[in-house]
């Protein structure tokens, strides 16, 4: 570790002026409730009874990192994983984001260095639920994060409720996720599948017209099901009609049959409600086979790994994407470019400032609650209210644990215009206050977050 006065004495300044702005004065008080001496370790952290993993022993504090580093979503789990570990690197060492937050040090959490173990969810929810429960059981995990499935958040999200340990969200679009199979432990930073409905539809219908007939593929499990009825409702809403609409089994090499039938429905769109290696080859197939000639193609959720591996075949198709590097504001320029010294001038993906920010969000509220004790930390998550992750000013909300806040639509490049990673544009960023839904309707109504103790 590197000698930390230095850092220490300019941080203590930053905090006193406020230079950081977006946690404020609410950091502020956060970090200086936590100083006292209360037997402890001196992090003010012994004043609850013990609850899920608390209280932390040691000089440690042990985060869990759970991501599919095999199956369809691989690529977005190795991403999520390079930023989290990028995460932990600045939280005990400062860097990136950590030296704007009022509420951070760049020396750990509450004073204890931060550990961290992995998991592989091989995006498989069964799996994803083993590994979790390790890092809980075993490896004593305070906090855990992952996700790219939304079947895999939704059983980890479950989990960590029964165990009473927070769960930061990363990627996960399903509706369901802060909806019917929301937990009081778990908080999202990543929009849903109704929220591309309401971004998606109007850009879509703009450019294709208000009358036409559409057929739609979707993942067969929690996120494809939500987000093929999230675009039926808001598509219809805008004047289109639904043809019909067909599963698809996860991890599908081959989508040839169902892309057959498609194209002989007499559609005049087609929507492919897949994600990841799934998406790369529903769309490549689209494509090869000609669909594109008689029909519009709209990938509705995709991002920058997905879109590499389809190539050319991304070109001029619509969609919206979690977070992108073109994103022009300082949080995205710092975590862009800490991001690609980390990782010899990589760009990070939509997934990847996910989990960096989740990540910092479980860190901060700690800070700001003085105790790891997750009922304090959930009160400090619930109706916060932020601007410091380069999406626009945010809310997470305290009826069911989804952040308010922008979505990109974006239009795919054509294979002569890729370059540097970039493989698609943003057309529009559609603001907060056009998305999103009262806390007794939509998602949110089926919403029953139970207790915190």
């Amino acid at each position: 570790m590197r000698d930390g006065t230095r850092d220490l004495n300019r941080r203590d300044v930053v905090k006193m002026t406020g230079a950081a702005g977006a946690t404020g004065i609410a950091g502020l008080a956060g970090c200086l409730s936590s100083g006292g001496d209360d037997g402890d370790g001196g992090n003010g952290d012994g004043d609850y009874p013990a609850l899920g993993n608390y209280p932390v022993e040691g000089d440690t504090v042990t985060f869990g990192f759970n991501v599919p580093k095999s199956g369809p979503y691989a690529s977005e789990g190795k991403d999520e994983l390079r930023a989290y570990k990028l995460a932990v690197k600045h939280l005990n060492n400062g860097g990136g984001w950590v030296d704007n937050w009022s509420d951070l040090s760049g020396d750990g959490v509450l004073g204890k260095t931060v550990d961290y173990v992995e998991g592989d969810t091989a995006t498989d929810a069964d799996t994803a639920r083993k590994s979790a429960k390790r890092m809980i059981d075993r490896d004593d995990a305070v906090m855990v994060s992952g996700g790219s499935s939304s079947a895999v958040a939704i059983a980890v999200q479950e989990l960590c409720q029964s165990k009473k340990v927070m769960f930061m969200a990363c990627l996960t679009h399903s509706n369901d996720t802060t909806g019917k199979d929301c937990g009081r432990h778990g908080f999202r930073e990543m929009f849903n599948a109704y929220m591309t409905g309401q971004a998606l539809a109007p850009v879509v219908t703009s450019e294709y017209g208000d009358d036409l007939d559409f057929y739609q593929l979707y993942a067969d499990y929690s996120w494809g099901k939500t987000q093929q009825a999230s675009m039926k409702k808001f598509f219809e809403e805008a004047g289109w009609s639904q043809v019909d609409s067909v599963a698809t089994p996860l991890g599908t090499k081959d989508y040839s049959s169902y892309l057959s039938k498609a194209a002989s429905s007499g559609a005049d769109a087609l929507f492919l409600n897949h994600y990841g290696l799934d998406g790369a080859n529903s769309l490549q197939g689209a494509i090869q086979a000609g669909l594109d000639q008689d029909m519009e193609i709209v990938m509705p959720l995709y991002n920058r790994p997905m879109a590499e591996a389809a190539g050319g075949a991304i070109e001029n198709i619509f969609g919206t994407v979690a977070w992108d590097s073109q994103i022009d504001n300082e949080p995205s320029n710092s975590f862009t470019k800490e991001f690609g010294d980390e990782y010899d001038g990589r760009t990070p993906s939509g997934p990847a400032q996910l989990a960096y920010a989740q990540t910092l969000q479980y860190a901060a509220a700690v800070e700001r609650a003085g105790t790891f004790y997750s009922p304090e930390v959930i009160k400090q998550l619930e109706g916060h209210e932020y601007g410091n992750l380069g999406m626009g000013d945010e809310l997470m909300r305290k009826c069911d644990h989804q952040a308010q806040r922008e979505v990109p639509v974006v239009k795919g490049l054509p294979k002569s215009e890729q370059e540097s990673g970039k493989y698609f544009e943003i057309v529009e960023i559609t603001s907060r206050d056009k998305l999103g839904y009262e806390c007794g309707s939509g998602p949110a109504a089926e919403c029953e977050l139970g207790s915190a103790k």
